[in-house]
């Protein structure tokens, strides 16, 4: 693992250590994955909670947070909350930049 990169140590905790019928709490999974890879470890975590595994998982990933049937809990100023993807901040800011890169580039740079 150490002769790893930080992505690849994750994806190979993921693959090679994690089994059926664990529990799991990752922090920030995402940090070192780009979108494929993390729908790679998506689909990972969607076999090992087939397998019945169960997560806990802090991200800011609108891919991970996407997960079917998921329960999205958002921690704002009123106070921790059951959300949607749709209603979290980081699925809106990224959608926002997909959709008009331009407009928000110009927003935040000027």
């Amino acid at each position: 693992m150490h002769e790893q990169s930080h992505g690849e140590s994750v994806l190979a905790l993921l693959m090679e250590r994690f089994g059926g019928d664990g529990f799991y709490v990752l922090d920030e999974p995402e940090a070192a994955l780009s979108p494929q890879r993390q729908l790679a470890a998506l689909a990972r975590i969607h076999q090992l909670a087939q397998a019945g595994s169960q997560f806990v998982i802090a991200t800011h990933s609108p891919i991970l947070m996407a997960y079917p049937d998921a329960y999205l809990y958002s921690c704002t100023e009123a106070g921790v909350q059951l959300a949607t993807l749709e209603e979290t901040e980081h699925y809106q800011v990224m959608r926002d930049f997909l959709v008009n890169p331009k407009r928000m580039l110009d927003m935040i740079l000027s």
